[in-house]
């Protein structure tokens, strides 16, 4: 079984995801900081890549530092756009997660009577016809 690079990693799961993959490009530079992949895919598969609150790019880029991991590497995806400026994506840690919504509890009881309620027994006779 050959060893798959890890760009050839990233373009793999970015294929999978987008609607033209024909327009998924990648380039791998290596430098004294590590390895920067820079991806470029189609302007309508942006929110794909990026998904909700930057989910989706952040789970690509924790997959590359397990994949670096192996090989002792520091693996860093940039996402480009196709006129050639970087996108911002959330970073894992600015990403606020919603707080979960929990359903209120409304107990059923008899149903309250009012306190100031005038009884028949209070009204004057020549009131009541």
């Amino acid at each position: 079984m050959t060893q798959m690079s890890d760009q050839e990693f990233v373009q793999t799961i970015v294929k999978a995801i987008v609607d033209h993959p024909e327009d998924v490009k990648t380039e791998r530079v290596v430098d004294d900081k590590g390895i920067l992949i820079s991806l470029t895919v189609n302007e309508e598969d942006m929110g794909k890549i990026i998904g909700k609150g930057g989910r989706t790019v952040n789970s690509i880029r924790k997959l590359l530092h397990v994949l670096g991991a192996k090989t002792d590497e520091r693996i860093n995806l940039k996402i480009y756009e196709p006129d050639g400026q970087e996108v911002s994506t959330p970073t894992e840690d600015s990403v606020v997660e919603e707080p979960e919504k929990k359903e209120e509890v409304v107990e059923e009881s008899a149903p309250e009577k009012p306190k100031d309620e005038p009884k028949l027994d209070d009204v004057p006779t020549d009131v009541l016809v």
